[in-house]
């Protein structure tokens, strides 16, 4: 993985984390646009669980711009620890996918992946984040959590796709 930066922007925080797996985007981007495949980069620890009307389908094939219902993190599988009201925003397969959504910590919370074709058969996939804590959710307590979290997403890919 590639040292990724996090800066403060006023009341936005802003995280981005970008690293290399060995594989094509198009098998990337199959995986990535998946619930399964965006839960699977929660484990062990978390688990995200989406509206029921998402089994099956792909994240990139939702409407833009409509609120797709709640999807849950739930930690151990099991207790829910934070949520997110899903819109996806904008899509360009297999190049990038961003949402714009609220979470429980969050009232505002933007999302951009993008997947980079490499020489080699490779793959860059960078995710930049920006979010603006709720009043009682300090800013550095919610950079330190989704810092955390998108370096342990990356380690995941980085084993799937090894």
């Amino acid at each position: 993985m590639s040292p990724g930066g996090s800066r403060r922007a006023g009341s936005a925080v802003e995280v981005v984390r970008s690293s290399v797996v060995r594989a094509p985007r198009d098998e990337v981007w199959a995986r990535v646009v998946t619930a399964e495949g965006v839960s699977d980069e929660f484990r062990p620890l978390l688990r995200m669980r989406f509206p029921a009307g998402l089994a099956g389908a792909s994240i990139a094939d939702l409407p833009l711009g409509r609120s797709i219902g709640r999807a849950w993190i739930l930690l151990g599988g099991v207790i829910p620890v934070e949520y997110d009201d899903l819109v996806v925003v904008e899509v360009e397969a297999p190049r990038y996918l961003q949402e714009r959504s609220e979470l429980g910590s969050c009232r505002v919370w933007e999302h951009r992946r993008e997947l980079d074709s490499l020489a080699g058969g490779s793959t860059r996939i960078t995710d930049t984040l920006r979010a603006v804590p709720r009043a009682l959710v300090p800013g550095p307590v919610v950079r330190v959590v989704v810092s955390a979290l998108f370096d342990h997403r990356h380690r995941r890919l980085a084993r799937e796709f090894g």
